[in-house]
């Protein structure tokens, strides 16, 4: 009797109806189960679960912190930096003549002097805001090296940005050696005369116009107006010829020994950072006169193909980018020109015959004797008009005059303005370096 209540009970719980109804009351209960496995402390963990992730640390988040003895391992690594885009190249020398209003291109075609020791630095920073681009250091300083870097650095300080668009300043003096050395003082060597300079090897004088040229950069000037590449034709002449010879500013009487030792100049100045000007083309070495106390000087001698101008040629190969022309006229070349007016010795023998590219600067064309016939306005268009690019002028007062006539004969004659921005693209060719 009671086997056969337990058999009607199980196929009661077996009927299809009842089925799904254990199927989730099993399906609950483990459920349940699984809940309080994962609740009870100490227990191994599934080992089918994924293990937690952990963030991944540079090398240098690891390491231990300045004044910790223990390295970090919290320093997550930074998100990486998108790639930074290469700087713009710097402006082309033509970009930079496009910046430029007129005014500012004709400033850049002119050099005043500026008095060595300081006397005049008021006037002179005002002329740079005005009416020039660059300075050279005149008359004499026994200030130094420091004082002088002092100086450049004031008449730096008063330019106002709009006067130069951030174009940097050329700081010229002459400091050949010898009698004409504008800065001396502590810092600077004294320089002997360049006849006496030919008495070193070339090799040694290179590295002694390294030395000097590092004070001179020291001090804040870049461009040396040296060295003079004047051949006179012998010692016997040399007292006669008073613009070289009288102050043994020759480097010998051969055109030879002349390249060999100037040039050799001209290289240690490069070496050291700082411009050498060679002067004064086509050459003074044959003249008995001197351009700046006398009128009517003449070179009788000297021709467009001279062996006199070897110096000059191997300068120029040499990769020399400033070169002075004299004040002198030259009979056998353009005999009705002076020379800082002729288009002959400027542009057929310097560009042309000697292809020459870089700077062609006046001798002084402000105080000299020989250009009295001449205003001083003209004095500064003729030789722009006849293919120079720098007006050297030691007088002060001069420059507002040139550089007014300069401007506007810019803006009324189209020939010269080509002639102003032509000169003005060679200036800031220079200047950056071209």
């Amino acid at each position: 009797m009671g086997n056969d209540r337990i058999d009607k009970a199980m196929i009661h719980l077996l009927k299809p109806s009842k089925i799904p109804l254990l199927i989730l009351t099993a399906l609950v209960a483990a459920l349940f189960a699984g809940v309080a496995r994962s609740d009870t402390a100490g227990q191994t963990p599934d080992p089918v679960a994924a293990p937690t992730p952990h963030p991944t640390y540079s090398a240098s988040a690891m390491a231990a912190p300045s004044g910790s003895s223990a390295p970090s391992d919290r320093t997550p690594i930074a998100p990486a930096k998108p790639h930074e885009l290469p700087s713009p190249p710097p402006p082309t020398p033509e970009q930079r003549l496009t910046a430029l209003t007129l005014e500012q291109r004709v400033r850049q075609l002119f050099m005043v002097a500026a008095k060595a020791d300081g006397s005049d630095a008021g006037p002179v920073s005002g002329l740079l805001n005005d009416y020039v681009g660059n300075i050279y250091l005149a008359g004499r300083s026994q200030a130094g090296v420091a004082a002088t870097a002092s100086l450049v650095a004031e008449l730096k300080a008063g330019i106002s940005p709009a006067a130069t668009r951030g174009l940097p300043l050329f700081v010229a003096t002459d400091q050949e050696g010898g009698s004409v050395q504008v800065l001396r003082g502590p810092g600077f060597l004294p320089i002997p005369a360049a006849l006496d300079q030919a008495k070193s090897s070339p090799e040694q004088l290179r590295a002694d116009a390294r030395s000097w040229g590092s004070q001179l950069l020291q001090a804040g000037v870049n461009v040396d107006l040296a060295p003079v590449l004047d051949t006179v034709p012998s010692p016997e002449f040399a007292p006669s010829n008073k613009p070289i010879g009288a102050f043994q500013r020759e480097y010998g009487y051969t055109p030879a020994a002349v390249s060999e030792h100037g040039n050799a100049m001209a290289a240690g100045l490069r070496d050291a950072g700082v411009a050498p000007v060679v002067k004064h083309f086509p050459g003074m070495g044959r003249v008995n006169l001197n351009t700046d106390v006398s009128a009517n000087v003449h070179d009788t001698e000297t021709t467009r193909s001279d062996p006199y101008l070897a110096p000059f040629h191997a300068a120029i190969a040499g990769g020399v980018r400033w070169v002075m022309v004299s004040n002198a006229y030259y009979d056998k070349i353009d005999p009705d020109h002076v020379a800082p007016f002729s288009p002959i010795i400027m542009r057929t023998m310097l560009r042309t015959d000697a292809g020459f590219t870089g700077i062609i600067v006046s001798d002084d064309l402000c105080n000299a004797v020989q250009l009295s016939a001449w205003s001083m306005g003209d004095r500064a268009t003729n030789f722009i008009g006849a293919g120079g690019t720098m007006v050297l002028c030691a007088n002060t007062a001069a420059v507002p005059v040139m550089y007014g006539q300069v401007l506007q004969r810019a803006k009324t004659d189209p020939d010269f303005r080509k002639a102003v921005d032509a000169a003005a693209l060679t200036v800031l060719e220079v200047k950056t370096g071209k």
